[in-house]
């Protein structure tokens, strides 16, 4: 039986996978201050030293952390023009994924909300969250300018208030599971956008 030898960078991405996880599981297990590359190391079944050639320091670690755990959230987005229609369908997309919130969301949510708090976190999230209502922007802006969006509403308040509501729910859900109704939530929030965006 032959064996495939796996090259380089197949090795390379199968370790920051591996090390990413790990610090995804010990962020939601014991929270950001536990997070150490010694940690993280033993947890994944590698050396501190190949953590810290992946990623240097704990910054770089949780900086790659935070841009892996909110990639591609909402699947199905990317070949949607900007506009309502993908305005409504992140909405919904991002509720419906509350259903199974896994360890990489979990992670994110935990290191966003202790962010307000620790200061090495606070310029990540901020970025983070620049990116989120910047593609929030351009889909209401979108909508503006097809007519199908009040053109009294101001683009960036819309991105606030749905970034805020979006991720709120989330902590909610992350806080107490049986709490929160993703199904009915999902329904009424994506309605509720759907009637507050219209023309008047």
């Amino acid at each position: 039986m032959t064996t495939v030898r796996r090259t380089q960078q197949e090795r390379r991405d199968q370790a920051e996978a591996a090390l990413l996880a790990a610090a995804a599981e010990l962020v939601v297990e014991q929270g950001v201050r536990s997070l150490t590359l010694a940690r993280v190391g033993e947890r994944a079944g590698y050396s501190r030293g190949i953590v810290t050639h992946h990623f240097g320091a704990k910054q770089a670690l949780i900086e790659r952390l935070a841009r892996a755990t909110q990639a591609g959230f909402v699947p199905g987005l990317d070949d949607l023009p900007p506009g309502l229609d993908r305005l409504l369908r992140l909405i919904d997309g991002y509720l419906g994924e509350l259903r199974r919130l896994g360890v990489f969301n979990q992670a994110f949510l935990l290191l966003w909300a202790e962010a307000a708090t620790q200061p090495d976190l606070a310029p990540i999230f901020r970025e983070r969250d620049d990116a989120f209502r910047a593609d929030l922007r351009e889909d209401v802006a979108a909508g503006i300018e097809a007519g199908v969006i009040d053109p009294g509403l101001d683009p960036d308040d819309v991105a606030i208030a749905v970034v805020g509501q979006l991720r709120g729910i989330a902590l909610q859900r992350l806080l107490d599971p049986r709490g929160v109704d993703v199904e009915r939530v999902r329904r009424s929030v994506t309605g509720c956008w759907r009637r507050a965006l219209a023309p008047a």
